[in-house]
């Protein structure tokens, strides 16, 4: 109801423009808020668990340290980036399909989806379990490889709840279910603190034992939002029970989910890249020391960004779906405006703090004058962190993600790579050429979705929401009609 009297507001012409801008942001925030505090929450406690995680592995020693730190952000990152974008599909089709009222076909998204993710699982756990040759041949010693290993053995079980979570994730955000989400996670949060410190220092569990207690965590994670979804009455039209049909379609569905992962994934190894080239400079562990405290920081403000992110895709899906144009266009500018004011703000306490805000982190002098000195491309990266995702969410709930992907590609591994290892390493500035390199990158990729965005039809994206839907509702009846 709220999403057509904004379509309303946005129509009448006979308003001034004044009062109607300011009527359908009021409304805009009602719908937004809701959506993005809680996904902020929602993803900050799910990277505080494993950081959690690594510091119990910590306690029992400098090796278990690294070999968690290896474990969770080597191996583990690939998974859940992997599992996340490819989640994403379904953050398209039940975004679309809520706002179109096509409210059973969200059940059945998910359960396709999970069946998909499932699948992928299958893989992923195989190369989880060779982990130990695959780090070596990564040029990792065989001590902390053997380590590492050990660990990742306990995150297989992992692996199958985020093929179920990302799923259950997505469709609650499509009917702008977070906030159960966001409470579940932190009483699993605190569960998991209690169970890891028992594991750990009084069971002597080790490595394994830590790892298993945050593959439970996400197991209980997983369990009670879904529990939430059969029992609660807000998805009593959208969850009808379990059917055939997830398993109709499948080839279909996979080319929108591997769209979807490639576009996530591209985003996520950018910068991982720029760390591994930082480990080559003349002295790289200053350039690693002082990069780690940038990237910490971008970490943090991210979370916010990626919040927007996900309110982005689901306004947008959900007004598209709804046949809405003018609301669909107005949500995008809108999360992309208060995102972008967010970032500039804290872009800007930043560099007041250049010379300080290192000492978070260590009481270096070294390392804080170098942070100071990278602190003008840190403030650029958060200003381009507040816009960039949330247009990338925009994409998500269009249903763009293949077209991403492609222009992930060419900005950032044919322009941004090449240009920063130029600067970098033939131009002599180091850590500053790597970074400012890699920014242009994320510049033209940022132009690249905000061009397409400000010449979007909106009217032929609500037209192709509604094929979208029809030709992944054809899908069911086959079966339906093969069953009865």
């Amino acid at each position: 109801m709220v999403g057509r009297d904004l379509e309303a507001v946005l129509a009448d012409q006979a308003a001034p423009w004044v009062r109607r801008a300011g009527t359908a942001v009021c409304i805009e925030l009602q719908l937004l808020v809701p959506l993005a505090a809680p996904a902020v929450v929602v993803y900050m406690l799910i990277s505080v668990m494993s950081i959690a995680t690594q510091m119990f592995c910590g306690h029992l020693g400098n090796r278990e340290l690294a070999a968690s730190s290896l474990g969770n952000n080597g191996i583990q990152v690939f998974a859940y980036g992997l599992m996340l974008g490819m989640g994403s599909a379904v953050e398209t089709l039940c975004g679309q399909a809520y706002g179109a009222e096509k409210y059973e076909m969200l059940g059945v998204y998910l359960q396709r989806s999970t069946v998909l993710l499932m699948a992928t699982g299958v893989p992923l756990a195989v190369i989880y379990a060779f982990s130990k040759p695959i780090l070596i041949l990564l040029g990792q010693s065989s001590d902390i490889a053997e380590a590492a290993s050990v660990f990742v053995y306990g995150l297989i079980p992992q692996i199958f709840a985020y093929a179920a979570n990302f799923p259950i994730q997505k469709f609650l955000q499509a009917q702008s279910i977070v906030a159960p989400s966001a409470y579940i996670l932190a009483a699993t949060f605190v569960l998991h603190l209690l169970v890891s410190w028992l594991v750990v220092f009084k069971l002597g569990l080790g490595l394994f034992g830590a790892s298993m207690v945050l593959s439970l965590s996400w197991v209980v994670l997983v369990g009670a939002q879904f529990v939430y979804i059969v029992k609660s009455p807000r998805c009593r039209l959208t969850w009808t029970g379990f059917t055939w049909q997830a398993f109709s379609g499948l080839p279909e569905f996979l080319k929108l989910s591997v769209a979807s992962a490639v576009m996530l994934c591209l985003e996520t190894w950018y910068f991982q890249i720029l760390i591994l080239m930082a480990g080559l400079l003349e002295n790289p562990q200053l350039a690693l020391d002082s990069l780690t405290v940038c990237t910490s920081i971008v970490g943090w403000v991210f979370m916010i960004s990626v919040g927007f992110n996900a309110a982005a895709s689901v306004r947008v899906g959900n007004e598209l779906g709804a046949g809405n144009p003018k609301s669909a266009a107005f949500s995008a500018a809108t999360v992309t405006t208060f995102s972008s004011i967010i970032s500039t703000i804290l872009a800007a306490i930043v560099l007041l703090l250049r010379d300080k805000i290192s000492y978070i982190f260590t009481e270096g002098e070294t390392v804080a004058h170098a942070v100071s000195d990278l602190c003008p491309l840190l403030a650029t990266t958060l200003v381009l962190s507040g816009i960039q995702p949330v247009l990338s969410g925009v994409a998500v709930g269009c249903g763009w993600q293949a077209l991403v992907a492609y222009i992930n590609v060419g900005c950032y591994y044919f322009v941004g790579i090449p240009l920063g290892a130029i600067l970098g390493f033939v131009c002599g500035f180091g850590i500053k050429g790597l970074w400012s390199g890699m920014i242009g990158g994320t510049v033209i990729q940022t132009l690249i979705l905000l061009w397409i965005t400000l010449r979007t039809d909106w009217n032929k994206e609500v037209e192709k929401a509604i094929k979208r839907l029809d030709k992944w509702e054809d899908k069911k009846r086959p079966l339906l009609s093969d069953n009865e």
